[in-house]
């Protein structure tokens, strides 16, 4: 019965996941995720996703600061 109660939450994790998010899959060379990993942990908590969003984040607003001058 746990192994139904496991599948059963899942596929709702995977469906609020797919109504709620969009996904990316970036590509680095060998040996930089490890890198990335390592400053992730550093200033943010261990999360390599939070650390690339707050990333395209800060750049995006830095881009549009710069186009507005």
């Amino acid at each position: 019965m746990a192994e139904t109660q496991g599948k059963a939450s899942t596929r709702a994790k995977n469906k609020y996941n797919a109504n709620n998010y969009d996904s990316l899959r970036i590509v680095v060379p060998k040996g930089q995720k490890d890198v990335i990993k390592a400053h992730a942990e550093k200033y943010d908590k261990g999360s390599i996703n939070g650390f690339v969003n707050r990333a395209i984040n800060e750049t995006m607003e830095r881009d549009s600061t710069e186009d507005e001058t």
